[in-house]
């Protein structure tokens, strides 16, 4: 069984969700189990064309190729059940079926035991 590895983006600024993203992404290249958390500040970003309006910001990888690959390569994102109505989200609006909508404690039941934390 892979180690797991706890990502949370509690933000909605390029620099909460790009280290997500890379962080995410560079876990599953190197095996890791990889659960991602978005907080309801992070919320806009798991909606449909959010993360397009960034390009590729220079020097960085493509955050849409980067959101893709976490998701195709098995990795799970999941959505902050407290964001619906907090933001006003219908999960409709969502960029991908695969987001999960989860409050923290089943996240923290999931990640229990996970070796690598970040925060951002």
């Amino acid at each position: 069984m892979a180690e797991k590895m706890a990502v949370v983006c509690n933000g909605d600024t390029p620099a909460n969700i790009m280290p997500t993203l890379i962080f995410a992404s560079s876990g599953i290249a190197i095996d890791y189990e990889v659960h991602v958390f978005i907080c309801p500040a992070g919320a806009r970003w798991m909606l449909k064309g959010e993360l397009e309006k960034l390009g590729t910001p220079k020097g960085l990888p493509n955050p849409v190729k980067l959101f893709n690959d976490i998701l195709d390569q098995g990795g799970e994102i999941v959505l902050c059940e407290l964001a619906l109505e907090n933001k006003g989200i219908d999960p409709e609006d969502l960029r991908d079926e695969r987001i999960k909508i989860k409050k923290a404690p089943p996240y923290l039941m999931d990640i229990d035991g996970a070796g690598l934390t970040f925060t951002f």
